[in-house]
């Protein structure tokens, strides 16, 4: 921009005032004359006549420069380039018979040009702006306002809003209450690790910010409010994957006087509506439901895609007297041999094999056996240690048939269900078995209470310590305290999970009874918790809820593959923001004032 004497390049907006959006104008606008404003998405000159698509955030128009009908604006016209800031004036006009582009919603009219105001520039941005550009993600993050003005990312994050409304229309017309609950909290133990905030007027003392607001949705179920319900932003500082982030949104609810079947059932209700008044797609309800022995044992993961096959079969009882001593030895040990039949697989080449074992050997399984089902015999190293009758029985267990591939794993149960579990995505991915445009949703209950920890050698809370056990398992807290089934359960969408709760511990003595299952000293609990179990002692009713993850949900509506692609502004896979530089040093006044000094540790 020129300065001083010198003639502004840019025109100001002045009296104009936008009349519609480029998205919106059809045939029935013919005769019209419009005011519209956008970014150039391409300007394209045809014999001295010039044609610009301008794009808001829904759509294009395509706007036309001729000398014809005026000659100024058209030699203004002459300086736009992509993705400059326009303002135009014109009459809408109908394309020129066999001119009409019936894949855009205003493909039937043009706008002829009266006046142009160019607002702003644009220098030559960084990458193409358009949704099958190939461009860094690195990139991308550090532009993201120019890669959120793709059309793509604009409709991710338009589906995002509309569903945010919709989820607050149907809790409201549930008679749930929006509460608001703090950010600066206390940290507290038995989860992911707290992102501190230090405190100047208490030096030497910390907030956390909070990973849920599971303490004080339980709080306001003590105090009356029996229906509660926040979309609500949270912090864990936790190892990143696509599907995670620093910081993230989740739909919170909190009910008094339900059962699990009742938390469910708002859940299912929820879902359902999403789907057919978001995406228009009818979900199959009521939702499937699977114990966490089912799923685990069935498909190897606690979080199942049930959009195809390929279950897991125990075939340890077959195997474990054969003369095949992996398996044999494994079954001794009280392990287990569990196989997959990628039914007409045979063709996988031994490449292809040796890629699928490096695969199961990530998730710990020491080696993955196969069997190919040949016409006249079994193509395998193993089927020699097998008898006729074991191989009987395994082909009738494992519906073996010609053209089949089967894979085997021996070991623990955790091991073989988590390798076979990830083998099953893998195959089934790679077979095409996985019909895109459905949406399966599951339920996943009676989780564990607890799992023992090797690296802290104690239990640990599988979900969090205030979800209540199943009343028939109280029992078994000291005795056999991994033998207690939870009252937890998970909402799973196409094998992701997207949401957990639980119904919670009430009662004072139950709380307590868990915290000393999980190793967790009076002392402890009372300096953590000791406001949350005097609040128990008020008249607290029975309560569940569930938290589902909001990023998550939406990345799946979008069909996008990272969750990155559903939010505004988000960090990278090192919690790092590219486009501001977060994480930063703070100035030496800054931690003056909060009584602080950085010391790093090598």
């Amino acid at each position: 921009m020129k300065t001083g004497d010198e003639k502004i390049l840019f025109d100001s907006l002045g009296d104009m005032k936008r009349t519609h959006n480029c998205w919106e104008l059809t045939a029935k606008d013919v005769g019209k004359e419009v005011i519209l404003m956008g970014w150039v998405q391409r300007r394209r000159d045809h014999g001295g006549v010039i044609f610009v698509d301008l794009r808001d955030r829904e759509g294009i128009t395509q706007v036309v420069f001729n000398p014809k009908i005026n000659e100024e604006v058209h030699r203004k016209a002459n300086a736009i380039r992509n993705e400059f800031v326009l303002a135009a004036r014109g009459t809408v006009v109908p394309r020129p018979e066999g001119m009409i582009n019936p894949k855009l919603k205003t493909g039937e009219i043009d706008v002829m040009a009266s006046e142009l105001r160019i607002l702003n520039m644009c220098r030559t941005p960084p990458f193409v702006l358009e949704d099958n550009a190939q461009v860094s993600e690195t990139i991308r993050l550090q532009y993201r306002y120019l890669d959120m003005r793709r059309p793509v990312f604009q409709k991710n994050l338009m589906l995002r809003h509309r569903t945010a409304a919709a989820i607050r229309s149907y809790l409201d017309n549930l008679g749930f209450l929006d509460i608001e609950t703090p950010f600066l909290t206390k940290s507290t133990p038995e989860g992911a690790r707290d992102y501190l905030v230090p405190s100047r007027v208490n030096p030497g003392q910390f907030y956390a910010l909070p990973q849920s607001p599971q303490i004080f949705k339980q709080l306001l179920m003590l105090s009356g409010f029996d229906r509660y319900y926040q979309i609500v932003r949270c912090f864990r500082d936790e190892d990143l994957r696509a599907d995670r982030q620093p910081e993230f949104t989740q739909i919170d609810l909190e009910m008094s006087f339900v059962r699990e079947d009742d938390v469910m059932a708002v859940t299912e209700g929820m879902m359902t509506t999403l789907f057919k008044d978001i995406l228009g797609v009818e979900i199959e309800h009521p939702f499937k439901r699977l114990t966490y022995e089912d799923a685990t044992g069935r498909f190897g993961l606690d979080k199942p895609d049930l959009r195809f096959g390929l279950e897991l079969r125990d075939v340890s009882d077959i195997v474990g007297a054969s003369e095949f001593r992996a398996f044999a030895e494994v079954v001794k040990a009280g392990g287990l041999v569990k196989a997959i039949n990628a039914k007409g697989s045979i063709n996988l080449s031994r490449k292809e094999i040796d890629d699928l074992t490096e695969l199961v050997a990530v998730y710990k399984a020491k080696g993955l056996a196969w069997i190919k089902v040949r016409p006249d015999a079994w193509q395998s190293p193993i089927a020699k240690f097998f008898t006729d009758a074991e191989k009987e029985s395994l082909a009738r267990r494992l519906d073996m048939e010609s053209g089949d591939l089967v894979f085997f794993i021996a070991d623990q149960s955790k091991v073989v269900n988590e390798a076979l579990g990830h083998l099953r995505s893998h195959l089934a991915e790679k077979l095409g078995l996985i019909n895109q445009d459905q949406y399966q949703f599951a339920w996943v209950t009676e989780f564990p209470l607890m799992e023992y920890d090797k690296e802290e050698k104690r239990y640990v809370a599988m979900h969090h310590p205030f979800t209540a056990p199943v009343e028939e398992d109280m029992e078994r807290l000291t005795q056999d305290p991994l033998a207690v089934r939870s009252r937890a359960y998970d909402l799973v969408l196409n094998g992701a999970e997207i949401g957990g709760g639980s119904i919670r511990n009430h009662q004072r003595v139950v709380q307590e009874r868990v915290f000393e299952a999980l190793d967790i000293d009076r002392a402890t609990y009372e300096k953590k918790f000791g406001f949350l179990l005097e609040a128990l002692d008020f008249g607290a009713p029975p309560h569940g809820g569930i938290a589902l993850g909001f990023d998550r949900l939406i990345m799946l509506m979008a069909k996008q593959t990272s969750i990155r692609d559903v939010i505004a502004f988000p960090k990278t896979q090192k919690a790092a923001c590219l486009l501001t530089g977060a994480p930063c040093e703070a100035a030496a006044a800054q931690l003056e004032e909060l009584s602080l000094k950085v010391r790093l540790l090598k």
